[in-house]
């Protein structure tokens, strides 16, 4: 795996630089710079990195959702999003915003802050403005990057917007993204992005940490199980044990008594 710069974890600018990007995101949808981003990188995915995905049918096609990946490239959310006809959107570390030409792009694209390492409610708020509006979020399951090649450990912030909000938390595996950084080499890891099905919780609107860690690690149990299965079998046989599967559920179907 190629090395990673060494990462700042806390933000040291003031909550409130974050106001207006927290303030659009509530208020607006991602515009036509979302289209182009997904245009420009869709053939780079598609084509280069060979990204095929599974399970797309599991992501409702409107209302409020959850998407709960694992997290190893700064492609990831676009991995995930090429694949989807609606638009996501991204909670991102907030030391991405501040470069102009990006902040734009991120601005405008669907993306807002969170400070890692801080209480920030008002990330959390922001996700909640946008299910009250029938939005997508995407959220990493481990809250950042893993940095050792391997699935990290899921964080509390998922937990917490599942129980809080009640919405279909969708676990979401993405494969092959480690090796992504090795196109310097001019090598192009296979990417599988993998939907799961829906998983909803009862909402409880202040729930524990403890109670967060209980679901995030159910929703993240569902993700390692994911990606171990296309870590070690490949995601051909994993699609035909699915279409295996969903046929001898229709045949139970048939079979079962009517009424």
């Amino acid at each position: 795996m190629a090395e990673i710069k060494p990462q700042v974890y806390k933000d040291p600018r003031p909550a409130g630089y974050f106001d207006r990007f927290h303030e659009r995101s509530r208020t607006r949808e991602p515009d036509f710079a979302y289209e182009l981003v997904r245009a420009v990188l869709s053939p780079i995915a598609l084509g280069f990195y060979r990204a095929r995905a599974i399970g797309t049918e599991n992501v409702p096609r409107s209302g409020p959702v959850l998407l709960t990946p694992n997290h190893f490239s700064q492609m990831d959310h676009f991995f995930t999003g090429v694949f989807l006809r609606r638009k996501l959107r991204f909670m991102a570390k907030s030391q991405l915003f501040g470069p102009p030409v990006f902040t734009w792009i991120f601005t405008h694209g669907g993306v807002f802050p969170v400070r890692r390492g801080y209480h920030d409610d008002e990330a959390f708020k922001t996700v909640h403005a946008i299910f009250d509006h029938g939005g997508s979020v995407l959220v990493y399951a481990e809250g950042g990057r893993s940095r050792t090649g391997g699935l990290g450990e899921p964080r509390p912030g998922i937990g917490r917007i599942a129980l809080e909000s009640g919405v279909p938390v969708v676990p979401v595996a993405i494969h092959g993204s480690a090796s992504v950084r090795k196109w310097k080499k001019l090598s192009f890891p296979k990417v599988t992005v993998q939907f799961g099905e829906p998983i909803v919780f009862p909402v409880d609107a202040d729930p524990s940490r403890e109670q967060q860690m209980e679901a995030a690690g159910e929703v993240f149990d569902v993700v390692r199980q994911m990606y171990t299965d296309l870590e070690e079998r490949g995601r051909r046989a994993v699609k035909r044990s699915l279409r295996d599967r969903a046929r001898a559920e229709e045949l139970a179907a048939e079979d079962r008594p009517a009424g």
